[in-house]
């Protein structure tokens, strides 16, 4: 504040994490040089950060087990069984547990289908989608493809409608 005593802060609790966090920042730089100001950016933030679809699944239990998410023998058995679960976080910026499916390829489908249900009619309008994802590119872009089908799918329909 000494040197740049003009700057201000404006804090805003996205209550998500990793890159749901990084979509609200990205989205509030898109209104930021549509030529919003500092107020009104935190403003819709505030007013837009419970509109995030925040989805994620994991290929390794070890790491749910590690966070003290799940017990030693649900990490186990879960490997053993192939079972991967599909988590998102809640209003409250919570990590919950939402289902659970056998094999990576059924885990991928499962977030494609529900940020489908999640978004519902707001896809024809879904301009940005992120994926994050730890060393496993091809998976992601499986993933997106799936993604930019469903999506393209409701815009042909709204825009027959």
């Amino acid at each position: 504040m000494e040197e740049y005593p003009e700057r201000r802060i404006i804090i805003v609790d996205s209550l998500s994490a990793s890159l749901g966090q990084g979509l609200l920042v990205y989205m509030a730089q898109k209104k930021k040089e549509e030529g919003q100001d500092l107020d009104a950016v935190a403003e819709w933030a505030e007013q837009h950060k419970q509109n995030i679809v925040h989805l994620f699944t994991v290929d390794d239990l070890n790491h749910l087990y590690r966070g003290g998410r799940v017990s030693k023998t649900a990490a186990v058995l879960g490997g053993m069984l192939n079972i991967k679960p599909i988590l998102h976080v809640d209003e409250e910026g919570k990590l919950i547990p939402i289902g659970k499916v056998r094999g990576r390829k059924k885990s991928l489908l499962e977030l494609a289908d529900l940020m489908d249900k999640k978004i519902g009619t707001y896809a024809s309008s879904c301009d940005t989608v992120f994926i994050s994802h730890g060393d496993c590119l091809e998976e992601a872009q499986y993933l997106s493809g799936k993604i930019k089908r469903k999506i393209s799918g409701k815009r042909q329909r709204s825009s027959i409608m």
